[in-house]
């Protein structure tokens, strides 16, 4: 997939206050500090789009950026608020966390969740938790290793076995999940890949985007 141009929309508290459902949508979230920012950015090959920090808990908002990639379509592409640690009150993470599974069990147009995991440590529970809870609301989700240039290859291929068995003890069909890297660019033509597949099954349902 060739990326033509991505912009900033619009940022919101509430799924409701969205733009208008009518365009294959992307959102991207995983633990506070596991890369999104950059991983976004890579992707849309846009080094501003999305903002990064080195301190967490920065994005506190459902963030839409459109897209338009080869034979002009447009999608969406959402930046999540991270989930865990963050240095902000109990009432706040709370909010965050309503405003967070609202927006994912009930934005009717999310084509996917991508799941963004860090991959220079074991699994982590807090993942795998919110892996499990997305099986239970039943949001198609697929997982994305981050930072693969940050560790030797082979314990990057250790870490992310580990997790994919963990999943399996849960899992009867493991999700789709690729390895990335946001300083050297590795698996994005794979993510893109699989988001222009996404989008030609969105448009075979009769939605022109």
């Amino acid at each position: 997939m060739e990326i033509i141009d991505a912009k900033y929309l619009i940022s919101n508290a509430n799924y409701e206050q969205c733009p208008p459902a009518d365009k294959p949508e992307y959102a991207f979230i995983g633990r506070s500090n596991v890369g999104k920012s950059s991983l976004i950015n890579m992707l849309c090959n846009k080094k501003a789009l999305a903002k990064t920090s080195s301190a967490p808990g920065k994005t506190q908002l459902i963030n839409h950026f459109e897209v338009i990639s080869g034979a002009r379509q447009k999608w969406y592409l959402v930046d999540l608020p991270g989930y865990g640690y963050a240095k902000v009150s109990q009432s706040s993470r709370r909010r965050w966390e309503q405003m967070i599974e609202n927006y994912i069990r009930k934005r009717e147009n999310l084509t996917c969740l991508f799941v963004l995991v860090d991959s220079r440590h074991e699994p982590q529970k807090i993942d795998l938790a919110f892996i499990n809870q997305l099986g239970n609301w039943e949001v198609p989700f697929a997982v994305i290793f981050t930072k693969a240039d940050k560790n030797k290859p082979g314990a990057t291929r250790r870490n992310v076995t580990a997790f994919v068995n963990q999943l399996k003890e849960t899992w009867e069909e493991v999700p789709p999940f690729f390895v990335t890297s946001s300083e050297t660019g590795e698996g994005r033509e794979l993510v893109l890949d699989y988001i222009d597949d996404l989008n030609k099954a969105f448009i075979n349902r009769g939605i022109r985007i």
